[in-house]
């Protein structure tokens, strides 16, 4: 395990690869949704929470090389190889071939691709909010592929296979992992 399981520390270097805002936003949101599934794995929070967080740490400055700069950069900052496998492996048959291998390593790789669905159907709200976003309104959306097409539902599907959640309670957990982070990510409760 890393010296570097420090959530500040873990934020700063996202922050020092990534400017904007909807990349931090959705680190935030993985992170976010990475601790709840910790809560409900009975496992340790901050380690789930700070892999979430740094996932996409090289995708805004080298997106043709993501998944395998972050390597470098993780080690240079004190990341252990389990750690970096972790990171890494949310690419796994899209940027690279490390696959996912552990429980928590499955549940990023789902929920990687669904946060950018949870998100997107939450900007279609008039309250712009996951506070009540429902789960038939993402699973209604999850069928029609014209909306928020560069979701990749494959990988959603895919990753709730491996990891033995339904799409459904998948869906339903991501989406209580945003609430607990929805004013972070500016996807609270928002006064119009």
């Amino acid at each position: 395990m890393s010296s570097q399981l420090n959530r500040e520390a873990a934020l700063q270097l996202l922050k020092e690869y990534n400017e904007s805002e909807s990349l931090l936003n959705h680190g935030l949101a993985v992170s976010g949704v990475m601790a709840h599934f910790s809560e409900l794995e009975g496992e340790k929070k901050e380690y789930w929470e700070i892999v979430g967080l740094l996932h996409d740490l090289d995708y805004e400055k080298y997106p043709d090389e993501h998944c395998v700069k972050v390597v470098e950069i993780l080690k240079n900052n004190g990341y252990d190889d389990d750690f970096i496998h972790s990171v890494v492996s949310h690419g796994f048959g899209i940027c690279t071939d490390v696959e996912p291998v552990q429980q928590m390593e499955k549940i990023l790789y789902a929920i990687d691709e669904l946060t950018g669905l949870i998100t997107a159907c939450a900007y279609m709200r008039p309250s712009k909010s996951v506070n009540d976003l429902e789960v038939k309104s993402v699973k209604k959306k999850f069928k029609s592929t014209n909306f928020a097409a560069g979701v990749n539902r494959d990988v959603i599907r895919k990753g709730a296979e491996m990891s033995g959640y339904s799409v459904e309670d998948l869906t339903r957990e991501t989406i209580l992992g945003m609430r607990a982070v929805a004013d972070e990510i500016g996807l609270g409760d928002n006064e119009a």
